[in-house]
């Protein structure tokens, strides 16, 4: 059984000295990683992280997730090697299709329909896996076209591809490409791709888990499972289990049951992570809630 390990999303809404700051206090706190994010609005995903990683030493950093159709292949895979070398090898490359209709217009890009987008998306991780790993790729897709002999530039060590999703392809294609496959639990409208609480049923979690593994095969046990948490309250009650449920079109009992909520007491979050991790096989958690949540990372970081 894999030992605990959790992170943190947190995007850069001031200068460079305050997410120093806020980077040296997560690692301070035990937590393994520094999240940010790639919307439209906000902070390039990957710059403040320089930042972050000159203020610590053992933080691994990296977008969760980047939208792939905002990227082009090969320049991401030079910008990820790049970023790999300069943050002495601590880079983890989360990876999603993209969804965001608003985004995508805003910056004069083509939502394509998800089918395109999904096709892209694992040729993107073929050619990115390759470019990292040997420095080269060949492809001859329907979306990815590439040959490069030599990228130029390397990343200290192998870069962990993390895959974030809920439709079976992309879960599919994360269980044959990814490192790490998050579960997220988000639905995206269809026309606007606004994210929706859709897929949060722990029958879902269940699917989706039994998608994965018949997907990887021998290589499931490679792949390590995670949650990227939207809702942590610790020392709530029922009112903050009601109203997380009420948002989440849940009913209050069956939250102990996910990993996207978590609330009560340190113990009873505690407990269930540890049975998620028993049922689920999920040990890997992205939290929001730096200060707060930092009593469970310090009960059960490498545990």
């Amino acid at each position: 059984m894999r030992p605990f390990r959790f992170g943190v999303q947190a995007l850069p809404s001031g200068g460079p000295g305050e997410y120093r700051e806020l980077a040296k206090r997560v690692e301070d706190l035990g937590y393994a990683e520094l999240f940010t994010a790639d919307h439209l609005g906000a902070a390039d995903p990957f710059l403040p992280l320089i930042t972050a990683a000159e203020a610590t030493s053992t933080l691994r950093l990296g977008p969760l997730v980047l939208n792939n159709e905002f990227h082009h292949t090969a320049l991401l895979a030079r910008a990820a090697a790049t970023f790999d070398r300069f943050t002495d090898g601590r880079l983890v490359l989360g990876m999603g299709t993209g969804y965001q209709r608003s985004e995508h217009d805003a910056a004069g890009v083509e939502l394509r329909e998800p089918a395109l987008r999904v096709t892209r998306f694992e040729e993107t991780l073929i050619v990115l896996r390759s470019l990292l790993d040997d420095g080269s790729a060949h492809l001859d897709g329907e979306e990815v076209t590439v040959s490069i002999d030599d990228l130029g530039v390397r990343p200290v060590d192998r870069v962990p591809l993390l895959v974030g999703g809920h439709g079976r392809r992309v879960v599919s294609i994360a269980a044959r490409n990814s490192d790490i496959f998050q579960f997220t639990g988000l639905t995206h409208a269809e026309g606007t791709g606004d994210p929706g609480a859709g897929g949060f049923q722990r029958a879902q979690l269940d699917e989706r888990r039994r998608w994965l593994e018949e997907a990887a095969g021998d290589r499931f046990a490679e792949i390590d499972l995670s949650a990227l948490v939207q809702i942590v309250v610790v020392g709530g009650g029922d009112e903050e289990r009601t109203r997380a449920a009420d948002r989440l079109a849940l009913d209050p009992a069956d939250l102990s049951e996910l990993p996207f909520t978590l609330i009560g007491s340190v113990d009873q979050i505690v407990d269930q992570v540890v049975r998620l991790r028993e049922s689920l096989g999920i040990h890997h958690y992205v939290i929001r809630d730096v200060e707060g949540f930092a009593p469970v990372v310090e009960r059960l970081t490498g545990t």
